[in-house]
């Protein structure tokens, strides 16, 4: 169902060292205005990023206290302006980041051992720190609100740009597609539906569950624990498994029900308010000869509609008949990965799916493929796929004709970015800053050392 994301013995090391830290460093590392960085603060942040994988690098506390004086600067401007959230985001965003410690603990029993305290203690605790957080970026998102950039900023930007400097665009294409997975009818379900019933009646019989999850369950994520979920709200599994698990009592087993995922039954070993602790068995069905010769029929039956009107439409075949959640309802169109928020069509080859990239080589602008079996690396299941090459564009440098919708997101990224630079310009020669010494040489605290002094002289 889903991964724990890091082992428990990583987070009581977190946990203790943050600990350690609270109590025994106090000294203030930083005065911006009327508000404190404490070194325990920055030796918490560094604690994360370290129990993240990441490498030891002391210059990071440089970065953290950074991160901290931007902050409470735009906080405070944020009280000024009469920026504020609301207590319900506040609210959310503690429950959304408990939800996470939870879930990598294992439990919150686990979880309030490791802090040493209740999980309500730490939200408290937590949250003064996570309402100027999210003021900050309402903050933010103000001194931004007003910017734009037309046609003439983007030409303008280009025509700054050095001719030897200008980026080297890879070959793109934008290319659709129509996803046919196969699927178990009711005879071939029944299988894997009664493999799950026998183990369930086995743990009726007393057998134990966890045992049995480590043994034969095929969730990667769970099976390993035992089938343990740890905490989790209505909103972190798939529908049919939340209405399962919030109606059940500690201590109840549910029925055999099946998911996207397969056939499951799942225990209830704890309710907390709005949380569940479960743990569950997965049988995941297996595609048969039967179910992919049907999803070729009908891939077949598509393709063969399509290429029998001469102006084809894609797009709505796509959203009729594809089985791709992603795709579907984009018109069958691929998004760039690398990409997302600005949902860019496209696609460098070279982040193709080897398996797309080959096929749409020999295809021509504007034709679709012929159903071709496909096999997805990472849930090893099958499915036929017909693809559309929309276009191609093949690798140049930039220019305005081609690239205006990528220049003109770099425009945009340039113009916040100085708009932002300008305002802690400003704000930092206005504002009192004290720096201790210990941070003053950081490379990125540059321009707040200075300000610093510039803000001294003024009150002297």
């Amino acid at each position: 169902m889903r991964k724990i994301g890091l082992s428990i013995l990583n987070i009581f090391i977190f946990l203790s060292f943050a600990q350690a830290q609270v109590r025994t460093l106090d000294k203030i590392a930083a005065v911006v205005g009327s508000s404190i960085v404490l070194q325990s603060d920055i030796e918490l942040q560094y604690a994360q990023y370290l129990v993240s994988g990441q490498q030891p690098n002391p210059n990071i506390k440089c970065i953290i206290l950074q991160n901290q004086l931007t902050q409470k600067l735009l906080a405070q401007q944020a009280v000024i302006d009469s920026v504020q959230v609301k207590d319900e985001e506040v609210d959310s965003e503690v429950d959304r980041r408990m939800r996470s410690f939870i879930q990598r603990a294992g439990s919150q029993d686990r979880l309030e051992q490791f802090l040493g305290r209740s999980v309500i203690q730490y939200k408290d605790e937590l949250r003064p720190d996570i309402k100027e957080s999210l003021i900050a970026q309402r903050m933010r998102s103000k001194i931004t609100e007003k910017v734009n950039t037309t046609p003439q900023d983007v030409k303008r930007y280009f025509e700054t740009m050095s001719k030897d400097s200008l980026p080297t665009y890879n070959k793109e294409i934008e290319v659709g597609e129509i996803v046919f997975s196969p699927k178990l009818n009711k005879d071939e379900k029944e299988f894997y539906k009664q493999k799950a019933e026998d183990l369930r009646a086995r743990v009726k019989k007393g057998e134990d569950f966890a045992t049995l999850a480590r043994l034969y369950s095929q969730d990667p994520g769970s099976s390993p624990e035992g089938g343990d979920l740890g905490f989790f709200d209505r909103t972190a599994m798939v529908k049919e498994f939340t209405a399962n698990a919030f109606k059940l009592k500690a201590g109840e087993i549910s029925p055999v029900f099946e998911t996207e995922n397969g056939f499951h039954f799942l225990q209830v070993i704890e309710r907390r308010g709005e949380q569940v602790h479960a743990r569950h068995i997965l049988i995941m069905p297996v595609t048969t000869p039967a179910s992919l010769d049907r999803a070729k029929t009908t891939a077949d039956s598509v393709y063969n509609a399509l290429m029998a009107v001469k102006k084809f439409d894609f797009s709505s075949a796509a959203s009729f008949y594809s089985d791709d959640k992603e795709t579907k309802f984009n018109g069958g169109m691929m998004l760039n990965a690398d990409n997302v928020q600005t949902r860019s069509t496209y696609i460098p080859t070279d982040k193709l799916d080897p398996q797309v990239a080959l096929i749409t080589d020999t295809m021509k602008v504007g034709s679709i493929s012929k159903p071709q079996l496909f096999n997805d690396p990472q849930t090893r299941k099958q499915s036929y796929k017909i693809l559309y090459l929309k276009s191609v564009t093949n690798a140049h440098k930039a220019n305005l004709d081609q690239d205006f919708a990528k220049l003109k997101e770099d425009a945009m990224n340039d113009k916040l970015s100085r708009t932002i630079s300008q305002w802690f310009d400003k704000r930092r020669k206005e504002t009192f800053i004290k720096i201790d010494p210990e941070y003053q040489s950081c490379p990125p605290l540059k321009g707040w050392v200075t300000a610093e002094s510039t803000a001294q002289a003024k009150i002297e």
